[in-house]
């Protein structure tokens, strides 16, 4: 990309020094304002040409630790600075042509010769201005697309120079004396020129530079945001442009009850979303827990535990004379002392009362939870302790299979993990119903075995049975 783009510029500057020169010597051969008016453009298109191919080089660095968001932007304050240029030459030439006009009239020497450097300065002038365009838009160049305007605007200033040196040759010859004026007036018309094209690149340039960004742009980006299943609210969208780079800062409220992971995967959703709808856009956003209109009392409750960072399971609310009533299990470090669990434990319970103030009554069942990992000493399976389990198994209707029975021992304590088939149609609350029986019925015939560990599975994911 900045090969190309240096390229253009380089290939730029040597057309803008061939056709100064060109016009230069031109102007001073026949004395036309008009021609040296073109000259004094394109000399200003030479100073901005040279300006275009340092600023493309200098963008092209990678961002470093002075400049975090690269160095796009001397891109817009070259195309600003070529602004500054254009508006001086439309100053000088105009006042050269009211001087001509009123006060010092010179007579123009005309020849073949500065009708042939106009001509072939336009010819020029559209290769070159036609190349740079295409070049610029496919890269988003504001400073080659700034050169392509500056040579555009020759092409009109410099038709203009031709009319007036042709309209000052049809007075000579025809003994009109009223166009012996319309080289200045053609120098006029070409400062007039360069001074809209110069209105119109300094709005574009000042707006970059001010970090702008078309309205439809931003909006185009919020509504593909939106559209991220997960994403509640776009709460803050910011778009600004450096160089040919977009960077976009977001601000999203997603459901509090989300986990990390969930959260990651829906940030990479929206940051693609943006990139659609911004190709090569830098995206960043941050995101803020929200409540969900549709929360129920069992999601405010697990959103104070998430809040706290605890383990919560095993949830529960009754309602008593109209009044809600809550009993979880909350795990702890296994090393806190009662005191201080017990202290923390009724922070969380004040802070759901408080989130959710139907909520009268809440019982916590204080439960350890590991934090050092024990190295289990391998047994032989008992198979007592299996048969036991099996014999409970066949007790529910539902379980269709238990297999991957391991028994192994922690310190003193005997331990039992399995895998439970059940069917893939039952509910959730009858299959925690028929794990939880199941083991109750196992440790009545087993009540040497400390924990029981079931893992439900779906039939249809079964091998084993």
């Amino acid at each position: 990309m900045t090969a190309e783009k240096t390229s253009a510029a380089l290939l730029s500057v040597f057309a803008a020094c061939a056709m100064t020169f060109m016009k230069v010597i031109t102007g001073i051969l026949t004395g036309s304002l008009g021609m040296l008016s073109d000259a004094a453009h394109s000399g200003i298109d030479l100073l901005g040409a040279g300006l275009t191919f340092f600023s493309v080089r200098v963008s092209g660095k990678p961002a470093d630790e002075d400049h975090t968001y690269g160095h796009g932007k001397i891109e817009n304050l070259s195309a600003f600075v070529e602004t500054g240029l254009m508006v001086i030459s439309c100053i000088w030439i105009t006042y050269e042509a009211i001087d001509r006009i009123f006060f010092h009239p010179i007579e123009i020497k005309l020849s073949l010769w500065p009708f042939a450097v106009l001509i072939t300065s336009i010819g020029v002038d559209y290769w070159r201005s036609s190349q740079l365009i295409k070049i610029a838009r496919r890269h988003g160049s504001a400073a080659l697309e700034a050169d392509a305007l500056h040579f555009a605007s020759d092409i009109w200033a410099t038709l203009a120079v031709l009319l007036g040196l042709l309209a000052t040759w049809i007075g000579e010859r025809f003994h009109l004396r009223w166009l012996h004026f319309a080289d200045p007036v053609a120098a006029i018309a070409v400062s007039a020129l360069i001074f809209k094209f110069s209105w119109d690149l300094a709005s574009k340039t000042i707006a970059v530079l001010l970090d702008s960004a078309p309205v439809e742009t931003r909006q185009r980006m919020i509504n593909a945001v939106k559209r991220v299943d997960g994403v509640l609210s776009v709460d803050q969208a910011r778009v600004r442009r450096s160089g040919t780079s977009y960077f976009a800062d977001l601000t999203l409220s997603l459901s509090r009850h989300l986990t990390f992971q969930h959260t990651e995967d829906l940030v990479r959703e929206a940051t693609e979303a943006v990139q659609q709808a911004i190709p090569g856009a830098d995206v960043v956003i941050r995101t803020i827990p929200k409540e969900n209109v549709a929360e129920t009392v069992f999601d405010k409750v697990r959103a104070v535990a998430s809040r706290n960072n605890v383990v919560l399971h095993d949830v529960s609310v009754q309602s008593v004379g109209g009044r809600l009533s809550v009993e979880q299990h909350i795990e702890v470090n296994e090393t806190m002392h009662l005191r201080k669990a017990h202290d923390f434990v009724r922070r969380v319970e004040d802070e759901i009362r408080k989130e959710v103030p139907q909520i009268a009554s809440v019982l916590t069942h204080i439960e350890s939870e590991p934090s050092t990992i024990e190295l289990p000493i391998s047994i032989e399976r008992d198979r007592q302790i299996e048969s036991h389990l099996r014999n409970a198994a066949r007790r529910f209707p539902e379980v269709l299979d238990i297999h991957d029975v391991l028994i192994g021992r922690v310190g003193d304590r005997i331990q039992v993990s399995c895998h439970c088939t059940l069917p893939d149609s039952l509910e959730m609350q009858h299959v925690h119903d028929v794990i939880t029986a199941l083991e109750d019925q196992f440790k009545l015939e087993s009540p040497e075995v400390y924990k029981v560990l079931i893992h439900p599975e779906p039939v249809s994911d079964n091998h084993h049975h």
